[in-house]
């Protein structure tokens, strides 16, 4: 705590969001790594290292999100909470909310329709609803039904037609055996959980790195903030990256059949390539 103290003392010309930037970044991390730390969007983050609290919904999410921002980082909460509620007063001051409701005038009564014309006006709408009602029954919805002018086919033909339709193709056998995840660039966070919970790995894999799911893992899900630079293999199928863009992916399932089934571009590297296999 001493050393949090002294942290916080010798940044004192830097706001609560300078604080927790230059922290994030002497850490060598980024926002998507905070984000899943956190489980605060990456947009509220840049808000609060930008010191523009305003853009928050409330005080309480400025305060709360900061504080679990500094938790993150191991800097001294309470110091940058307190930095932040002072960062809110400046603000406050510099610019206090506009009362509503002063600028209201009152509409001039000579202007507002008499109860004579609305009247009217509600008589006119329901005649002319009535006539729309009429019409419809009378023109567009008539009781008759026309005759059938498309003539039966034989049985003989419909039961030709029946048997020339071609049978759908048979879908490819789902892939099986162990699911194994493989950084294609450096320093990719991954987390893998049980059913119960139970954290299996929770690591920065390097380039070419690769971590197999245990057998005996019970529904197994994945979080990580780089799902494009994770190639996802069944067995010896290589599904290629989980998503193709960088996103946040929080309890993704590492089931054999969830994988295959989610929509994920072709992979673009072996299936024979070597990779260093991280046990939990």
């Amino acid at each position: 705590m001493a050393n949090e103290d002294d942290q916080h003392d010798s940044l004192p010309l830097l706001t609560a969001g300078e604080q927790l930037r230059e922290a994030r970044l002497a850490a060598g991390l980024d926002l998507e790594e905070i984000a899943a730390r956190t489980r605060v969007s990456r947009r509220h983050l840049e808000a609060i290292e930008e010191d523009r609290f305003a853009d928050l919904a409330s005080r309480t999410y400025a305060v709360g999100f900061s504080r679990s921002y500094a938790r993150a980082l191991g800097l001294n909460e309470d110091a940058i909470v307190r930095d932040v509620r002072d960062e809110l007063a400046r603000q406050k001051e510099l610019h206090p909310r506009q009362p509503r409701g002063e600028n209201f005038e009152p509409g001039d009564p000579a202007r507002v329709p008499s109860r004579s014309l609305a009247w009217m006006a509600g008589g006119g709408f329901i005649l002319l609803f009535a006539l729309l009602f009429v019409f419809w029954r009378s023109f567009l919805s008539p009781a008759g039904s026309m005759p059938d002018l498309v003539q039966e086919e034989p049985q003989a033909v419909q039961a030709e037609r029946t048997i020339s339709k071609a049978a759908p193709p048979a879908r490819p056998a789902a892939a099986t055996g162990a699911v194994r995840l493989t950084a294609t660039i450096d320093g990719v966070w991954v987390k893998v959980s049980n059913a119960d919970g139970e954290q299996l790995i929770q690591k920065i894999l390097a380039l070419n790195e690769s971590y197999t799911v245990p057998a005996d893992a019970e529904g197994a899900v994945l979080t990580t903030a780089r799902p494009d630079a994770l190639q996802v293999t069944v067995g010896t199928k290589v599904l290629g990256p989980l998503r193709p863009e960088m996103e946040v992916l929080r309890d993704v399932s590492l089931a054999p059949a969830s994988l295959q089934a989610a929509p994920a571009p072709a992979a673009t590297g072996s299936t024979d390539e070597t990779s260093t296999v991280s046990e939990p």
